[in-house]
């Protein structure tokens, strides 16, 4: 199986400019993915998908090629991950270099391990559209997630006869931090229409996300009080 990294770094980040070469514990929170994407394949298989010059800069500052500059009409904030993704399949494949398999690493999780990758490469099977990463939520669609019904009463958003939040199923999250990406799969669907979907689960420390000012400084303090 060839295994293309995909790690997508748009350069307009509104809620933390430059969010993506941002130092966090030091260094450039993109160099956080690409040296644990090094620990997985080689530089070859390493894409960065971006359309910031500042961004490309930063990448090289690693030794890490960047193959292209995503054009402007993939990096808007309409624009989504599958088109991204077969961006990048495409100029690989135009290049004569075919790949089964895509691994996308969002750069906003800084703290995934190299045990991570090599876990959810495992659970891959061509079988499969996918193996996404999550977290188990600590709500519980039974007890305490509503939605609101037609007259604007807030609803249990799933009915049952569960007495107590351990006794129901587990409730899960995709955590952006891991997507194991069946190529075939990928070329005939967006990913939210996949259906032969497995889960990889992550504890809470490692399922960070960097989506706020809030998210960065619970990062940081992570790293300066040495969790990870």
């Amino acid at each position: 199986m060839k295994t293309l990294v995909i790690i997508p770094a748009r350069g307009g980040s509104k809620g933390i400019p430059l969010k993506n070469i941002k130092p966090l514990g030091g260094i450039p929170l993109i160099h956080h993915s690409i040296k644990v994407a090094r620990t997985f394949t080689d530089d070859a298989d390493i894409c960065i998908s971006t359309d910031s010059d500042k961004i490309i800069d930063c990448v090289l500052e690693t030794g890490l090629k960047v193959p292209f500059t995503r054009p402007e009409s993939l990096a808007t904030d309409t624009a989504g991950t599958y088109e991204v993704l077969l961006h990048a399949l495409d100029f690989y494949a135009k290049n004569g270099i075919q790949y089964d398999s895509v691994l996308l690493m969002q750069p906003t999780s800084p703290f995934r391990k190299a045990e991570h990758l090599q876990e959810i490469k495992a659970l891959y099977t061509s079988s499969l559209d996918m193996v996404v990463s999550v977290g188990v939520s600590p709500y519980s669609p039974y007890f305490n997630i509503f939605e609101e019904d037609q007259e604007g009463f807030l609803q249990k958003s799933k009915s049952g006869s569960f007495k107590r939040r351990q006794d129901a199923p587990s409730s899960y999250f995709y955590n952006g931090s891991l997507y194991m990406i069946n190529v075939f799969s990928l070329r005939k669907q967006p990913l939210h229409e996949f259906k032969k979907v497995r889960k990889y689960v992550m504890d809470e420390l490692h399922s960070q996300d960097i989506d706020s000012p809030l998210d960065w400084a619970l990062c940081e303090t992570i790293l300066n009080q040495g969790l990870v």
